[in-house]
């Protein structure tokens, strides 16, 4: 087995089962519940955003999305997340094997992965992307918790160029056709502003997510005005739910490193987000 080993377990999050599943599931029940934004319970959700900062600043964010997964089933994960150690064109993917958790081994979908690489010439396989890269495997203990046994194509994104982004949302949805899988962007957004400029730059990313526009997530990518790290995945992820039919996107819940850390003056800003039709 081709296994990634965990790159961040015991530091961002706990190393052993039994204490990773109580944070996670302590996570889960206090997420706020607003029916508002959510989808219906009979609706086809397809994909998520989720943030990718250590487990205890982002946890309560990304438990919004991963919540809504409890009573939905699904085949694969296809999760698209950023390069933040090695620069790169493309994407890459990691076609085989498995990645190490505290709860197990995460099986690769390899047929679908393969499948991808074959198809969509962004994609790349680079096992340097992913040796050291968190932003996927951040969204591992959620999955574990909430989607026990599912498989996973993992994505990271180098240089996330509109080209880039635009073919691989375009490669994930015509891979996966019609088979019952969800797309997550893993995605933290802006780094060590004060708490108001931050809600102030991350209210206009939201305004994107909200409105579902891609494309208008990208320009703001291009003209630097927008600082997610994971800015290209969310434009890859928004661009392959809708053209796997989903209509509405919502943000779920907003916050900033400082509600966990009491620190205001230099934040990360977190998002979770959930597309369905």
């Amino acid at each position: 087995m081709n296994g990634r080993p965990a790159a961040v377990a015991g530091t961002w999050y706990p190393g052993s089962a039994e204490s990773l599943e109580e944070e996670v599931t302590s996570h889960l029940a206090r997420a706020d519940v607003d029916r508002g934004r959510e989808p219906p319970p009979d609706a086809d959700l397809l994909a998520l955003i989720a943030p990718h900062a250590g487990l205890t600043y982002s946890g309560p964010v990304a438990a919004h999305a991963y919540r809504l997964l409890r009573s939905r089933l699904y085949d694969v994960v296809v999760i698209v997340g950023p390069s933040h150690y090695v620069g790169f064109s493309g994407a890459s993917i990691w076609p085989r094997g498995a990645f190490e958790t505290p709860f197990g081994n995460m099986r690769i979908d390899e047929e679908l992965a393969l499948t991808m690489l074959a198809r969509c010439s962004t994609l790349h396989d680079r096992e340097d992307a992913h040796r050291r890269e968190h932003s996927v495997e951040m969204q591992l203990p959620f999955l574990n918790v909430v989607a026990p046994g599912v498989t996973i194509v993992p994505i990271v994104m180098g240089h996330q160029t509109r080209e880039t982004a635009f073919a691989v949302g375009d490669c994930i949805a015509r891979a996966i056709g019609d088979r019952r899988a969800l797309i997550v962007a893993s995605s933290d957004l802006s780094h060590f502003f004060d708490a108001a400029t931050a809600a102030a730059l991350d209210g206009q990313v939201a305004a994107d997510v909200s409105a579902f526009d891609a494309d208008a997530l990208m320009t703001r990518i291009e003209r630097r005005h927008d600082h997610a790290c994971g800015g290209g995945p969310m434009v890859a992820t928004m661009r392959a739910a809708k053209l796997r039919g989903a209509t509405v996107s919502r943000v779920l819940n907003y916050a900033d490193s400082g509600d966990v850390s009491g620190d205001k003056s230099s934040v990360v800003g977190y998002l979770a987000a959930a597309m369905w039709r």
